[in-house]
């Protein structure tokens, strides 16, 4: 086929109805990028021959190495079906798991999705991954069944072992879209009888008939079956692949067979009757071939024999006049059989007419796009659409028709970001010259050599010197323009293209939009703004909105971008200057009634973090903006800076980790050194369990010691909803898997107890660098001036915080909250019917008691060092050369053999831990003073226990105040020696 022009593409923009905007999901190796190759070779961009070869969707180096798809990357393809004209907008997208938010970023952009699947790797992890935010986005998903050839000449399966298997990958693959489907309707069915319901009946006695549900609502659109049409087998590395209605078609001219009936029986339970020329059921039961055995796989199957397996030149010869195809005599001598047999297949059963016959057969155009998905997308966090304002809900009118029109507003979601190198945009690019416009550069230089030529007969000296000096000039010009490209391209600098869609109005190049950012409030933007106003008029501030200029917009082709001028609705593009106002996704329109975009559903979270330096000192700003244009580029990716100053980040795996570090390189143009991976490991809440370790079940005080906790737990609010805010400010968050829920609720705190708290800042300090200490298991002599401070600050606060609301509230104390705020902006929290010890009471002897639990497990995880009793052997003295030494030097022996060893006190374990590993040098304990070193913010937070709560006020109590002063010099005494510290004191 020849090469669809541009002009063509852009006369298939304007009919909505005729586009189809589409993704390939599937799982790692499972043939995405070739079956994407052998579309794109469908319309002569690439040859068919380097189809599944050239991987020309992956366009990064890193991706041709690895042979996997690193980036999602997009292009238009033109396919014509009888009379009508189709124009796909093909996104191919990775399948490795570290790269699942890419595939956030192509599903959200498409209405329809070719879900491919390996026939002898049958349904993988991924697989379901990428089946759930097909159906998490409401797309529409059609199946791929790839890589049969290797049932045949791998696993060497017969034709009927290999229909036997292709049953059970339909199986597995519909097994999944039946339990969303379950899922779905009995979430519906659940809101449905608890509006119904109401609050009259008690939580405990409700009973939800999930059964009505199902049975009322319509799932057979839903699952893949050959006999829909929704499947395609497939080879496309050999390039061929059908859908049982080419054989249908195929065979009711032969057979005398309506094409219908064929349709309905070529997959399943049925064989043909050659006596009585009848198609009956009952195959399996009967021991006869199935119908789709008979007459495709054992044709298939034949092929591969003759071709491959026996190179049976004959039958290959007798192969080809039946089907009427004709090959290239290099192609039949060819070394390779796979040659023969993709000239063969490609003539026979082309991949690419089979998978676009069905994508534009079952797959929506823009304009079919739901209702529900709609509302799903305008409705952001816990806000329905009913919620929303008026002039908002009318652009649900917008969405729907999908109009082109003037008048219609624009309105566009951008799901990432991509970086461009400069040169590789469409201006920066050198044009191959047609014919037309060599004869006429041919022509012009002919021309001038004439006009040269007789200038120089007449006037041969005077021009021979002007020829030297013009020579000269141009010599210099040379020189100074390639001095200036030289500076350009080191100040030259990655642009970035917006990957977007556009799903109302018509986007045009210079046009001015508004950029909703995820926290935009329509309802607060339209009482800000004029009601007819324009991203053009100068308007007052708005929190996050902002306007800006479209500069370029282009039609992405894969490794190649073309300019445009305008596209319209219903179509996939890059838009080139909104970098500056776009971090990684964006909602972009003409009016600010609309809402910014639900945001996207990414199934892997970054966990793997490493810090990065560069490895020359000098170099940290480029590294800094190399990270910063990582952050901007990459969908998942997250960048950090610490308390340290180290620079961190954040992948979802290794292999993006890897993919991270060499997108900084070229970024930032420098090498860099990156530490070794760390990877957290964190806990969750499961039910408990219905059967001990030896699968028996548990005793009955047990069952009721959790139908106890279940009750408990749905008479504190933690059954239903996962974001709850009352009336009162109590704030309730729940875990997606509905085990654990999370109730907050703030209070402001007397204005007396908030400058008191300020003013003792310096001691607050002093008392967690101790807690800190002790919970290290490290003994500690604590002076008298100290806690007669603590006293005196416990005092103050229990004659301060007078009344019913904070009756033993002293009491209750934890903490004061990360030590990365002041002492007058913290927060620490406490867990229900969890028992810890109060922050104001280390002087007493409770204090170095704690939970067994808290022990044993930072024991198990080599997080708290051992004990030390008074049996233990003692710690060695000091040398006084080496600490004389230190002291020269300005270091301080023997802290930490005396923080370590205290028989009178044994070790504390506490789950905070202190970032410095040792106080031996005394300039790292310095260090360590000034990084303590805060300043005062503006609120308080004190926190208390359940149980206390439950007596006398139910919620915790924080304080939001005025700024105070406070001394931060502070002098301990102990053993009658002064010791000055800043803000803590650990050792005189």
């Amino acid at each position: 086929m020849d090469p669809t022009t541009l002009d063509r593409i852009i006369e298939l923009q304007k009919n909505p109805a005729s586009i189809r905007n589409l993704c390939i999901l599937a799982h790692v190796d499972h043939g995405k990028t070739t079956l994407a190759d052998c579309l794109v070779a469908s319309n002569g961009i690439i040859s068919s021959r380097q189809a599944g070869k050239l991987r020309y969707l992956d366009s990064r180096e890193d991706e041709q190495i690895r042979g996997i798809t690193m980036k999602s990357s997009a292009i238009s393809l033109h396919f014509q079906e009888g009379d009508e004209d189709f124009l796909l907008n093909l996104i191919d997208s990775p399948g490795h798991v570290d790269f699942s938010s890419e595939v956030s970023t192509a599903v959200r952009l498409c209405d329809g999705a070719i879900v491919v699947v390996d026939a002898v790797e049958g349904v993988c992890p991924q697989t379901q991954v990428v089946l759930r935010q097909a159906w998490l986005e409401n797309i529409r998903p059609v199946l791929v069944i790839n890589k049969i050839d290797r049932l045949i000449v791998e696993l060497k399966f017969t034709p009927q072992e290999a229909y036997a298997h292709l049953q059970k990958i339909m199986e597995q693959v519909n097994a999944i879209t039946g339990t969303l489907f379950t899922s779905r309707v009995m979430e519906k069915q659940a809101e449905k009888t608890k509006e119904e319901q109401g609050c009259e009946t008690p939580l405990e006695d409700q009973v939800y008939d999930w059964s009505a549900g199902l049975e009322e609502a319509d799932d057979s659109h839903l699952y893949f079956s050959p006999d829909q049409g929704n499947v395609v087998f497939a080879s496309a590395l050999d390039g061929w692949g059908f859908s049982i209605r080419h054989f249908a078609l195929m065979y009711s001219e032969r057979m005398g067979i309506n094409p219908e009936v064929l349709l309905k029986t070529l997959w399943g339970d049925f064989y043909l009757n050659a006596k009585a020329k009848k198609i009956m059921k009952g195959a399996q039961v009967k021991g006869k071939k199935p119908l789709f055995v008979q007459l495709v796989l054992d044709n298939i199957w034949s092929l591969y024999n003759a071709v491959v397996t026996h190179r049976d030149k004959e039958k290959v010869e007798k192969v080809l006049a039946s089907l009427g195809v004709k090959v290239m005599a290099r192609d039949s001598r060819h070394s390779d059989p796979k040659v023969l047999l993709s000239a063969i297949c490609s003539q026979w059963l082309p991949v690419s007419q089979a998978v676009l016959s069905m994508v534009c057969n079952k797959l929506p155009s823009p304009i079919q796009i739901t209702a529900e998905r709609v509302e799903k997308l305008m409705s952001v966090g816990v806000r329905r659409f009913d919620t929303l304002p008026e002039r908002t809900q009318e652009l649900k009118n917008a969405f729907l028709q999908c109009s082109s029109n003037e008048n219609a507003p624009v309105i566009v979601f951008v799901s990432k970001m991509v970086a461009v190198e400069t040169k590789a945009l469409p201006h920066n690019k050198k044009r191959p010259l047609t014919q037309a416009k060599i004869s006429q550069c041919r022509e012009l230089a002919r021309q001038r050599h004439a006009e040269r030529m007789a200038a120089a007969q007449q006037n041969h000296s005077v021009n021979a010197l002007v020829d030297i000096q013009s020579g000269r000039l141009c010599k210099g010009d040379e020189i100074a323009t390639e001095g200036l490209k030289e500076s350009k391209t080191e100040e030259q600098r990655e642009t970035f293209i917006a990957f977007a869609r556009v799903y109302s109005g018509v986007v045009q190049k210079g046009q001015r939009i508004f950029i909703l950012g995820p926290k935009y409030d329509p309802a607060q933007g339209l009482s800000m703004l004029p009601e007819h106003c324009n991203p053009s008029d100068s308007l007052p501030e708005v929190p996050h909105l902002s306007c800006c200029s479209i500069e370029n917009i282009y039609l992405l082709m894969g490794r190649e971008l073309e300019e445009l001028e305008e596209v319209p609705s219903g179509n996939v593009l890059g838009i080139r200057g909104l970098e500056d106002f776009i971090l990684k996704s964006a909602t972009i329109s003409t009016t600010p009634a609309c809402p910014p975009f639900t945001p996207l559903n990414i199934e892997a979270s970054p966990i793997v973090r490493v810090a990065i330096e560069p490895k020359h000192p000098g170099e940290m700003p480029k590294l800094v903006r190399g990270m910063r244009l990582l952050n901007q580029a990459d969908p998942c990716a997250e960048v950090l800076i610490q308390e340290t100053g180290e620079h961190v980040l954040i992948t979802a795996g290794e292999v993006h980790l890897q993919r991270c570090l060499d997108d900084i390189k070229k970024f930032a143009k420098i090498e860099i050194s990156a530490s070794k991976p760390i990877i957290p490991f964190r806990e969750t809440v499961v039910r408990p369990p219905k059967v001990d370790m030896v699968n028996e079940d548990l005793g009955k005080q047990q069952k009721v010691a959790v139908i106890h906790q279940v009750k408990d737990e749905v008479s504190h609010g933690r059954a239903t909803g996962t974001l709850h805010v009352d009336s009162s400010g109590l704030v309730t968050l729940t875990t997606p898997n509905k085990l654990a829920t999370v109730s907050v609720r703030a209070i402001p705190l007397p204005q007396e107890v908030t400058c008191l708290l300020e003013n003792s800042s310096a001691l607050i300090r002093t008392l967690e660098q101790v807690n800190m200490t002790l919970r290290e298991g490290r003994n500690l002599d604590i002076s008298v001036r100290t806690l007669e401070a603590i006293t005196d600050l416990k005092a103050q606060l229990e004659s301060k915080l007078q009344g019913r609301k904070w009756r033993d509230a002293v009491e209750h104390i934890w903490a004061f909250g990360p030590r990365r705020f002041t002492c007058s902006s913290r927060l620490t929290t406490s867990c229900y019917k969890y028992s810890r010890q109060v922050l104001l009471d280390i002087g007493e002897s409770e204090f170095c008691s704690v939970l067994n639990f808290e022990k044993e497990t930072l024991k198990e995880l080599g997080l708290l060092r051992p004990e030390t009793t008074p049996d233990s052997p003692a710690a060695p003295p000091p040398d006084r050369k080496r600490c004389a030494r230190r002291q020269k030097r300005g270091k301080r022996g023997g802290v930490r053999a005396r923080l370590a060893a205290n028989p009178a006190c044994p070790a504390v374990p506490s789950i905070l831990l202190a970032n410095v590993r040792s106080l031996d040098n005394k300039m790292d304990y310095i260090r360590l003073l000034r990084s303590t070193k805060r300043t005062v913010s503006d609120c308080c937070v004190l926190v208390f226990t359940e149980t206390w709560l439950t007596v006398n006020i139910p919620d915790s109590a924080v304080h939001l105040e005025q700024l105070a002063c406070y001394q931060e010099d502070r002098a301990i005494v102990k053993e009658g020696k002064i010791a000055r510290r800043r803000n803590m004191c650990l050792h005189p």
